[in-house]
């Protein structure tokens, strides 16, 4: 292991600060064609869950991001303002944070440490900004990184590499990345140089899961053994 002292942690999104949950895509999909269109809900649906998996799979094989609009573009449906609220609605009970997750961001900051996000989402920064804010946590965060707005998804490098900018960091191996994928967080991170501690309770998709899996520098099964595992690591490297 390097004997840098870390200074920035990073999180993903889902998973990570954000409870896993098992949701059905096309169900959530349906309450917003119904407002759409009632008589083709079904159709419309299973055209954005196939539109929606494809731009996951390009993801996860060229880590090359997408957007919301991209999906509806893809599926030839046309999103108006009613059905984004629905939509948004719809995600609402899945975006809840971990237990420990806003004790655990202060404690860091507490340190002195810098703390980011960089997650791969179809979702306009805004969203991921509301619900933060929601929860408590969008003053906590040094910085953030919405794959929606960049070019490339986690595991590619200039994704973490976008995230180091973004909370003012310049040295991957001052980094800590902790994530609940072990090929997107764990190899991605560990690919450009920064340690990662994985978070293991997602039930990762198979069709999601790449083609390498990172083995961790570390596993936690809370949010809140970060701080005093870090404390290890920095006070054998001082």
């Amino acid at each position: 292991m390097t004997n840098a002292k870390i200074e920035a942690v990073l999180f993903d999104w889902g998973g990570t600060l954000a409870t896993w949950h098992d949701i059905s895509l096309y169900e959530t999909w349906r309450a917003v064609t119904t407002l759409l269109d009632a008589g083709n809900a079904d159709e419309l649906a299973a055209r954005l869950v196939a539109a929606e998996g494809s731009v996951w799979r390009r993801s996860r094989d060229e880590h090359r991001s997408s957007t919301l609009e991209e999906v509806c573009a893809l599926a030839e449906v046309v999103m108006t303002p009613a059905a984004l609220a629905e939509y948004e609605r719809q995600w609402d009970p899945h975006t809840e944070l971990e237990p420990d997750a806003v004790d655990t961001l202060q404690a860091l900051r507490n340190r002195g440490l810098k703390v980011g996000v960089l997650s791969n989402t179809l979702w306009p920064r805004r969203r991921h900004e509301e619900v933060f804010a929601r929860d408590g946590v969008l003053d906590l965060l040094d910085g953030a990184v919405y794959t929606s707005e960049i070019a490339h998804t986690k595991p590619h490098p200039e994704a973490f590499l976008a995230a180091m900018r973004a909370v003012g960091v310049s040295e991957p191996s001052r980094c800590l990345f902790v994530g609940d994928r072990l090929f997107d967080d764990v190899w991605g991170a560990q690919n450009v140089g920064m340690r990662a501690a994985h978070l293991p309770h997602s039930a990762i998709p198979q069709e999601q899961i790449g083609h390498t899996e990172g083995t961790p520098d570390a596993t936690v099964q809370r949010l809140a053994e970060l701080p005093p595992l870090i404390d290890s690591w920095n006070e054998a490297a001082a």
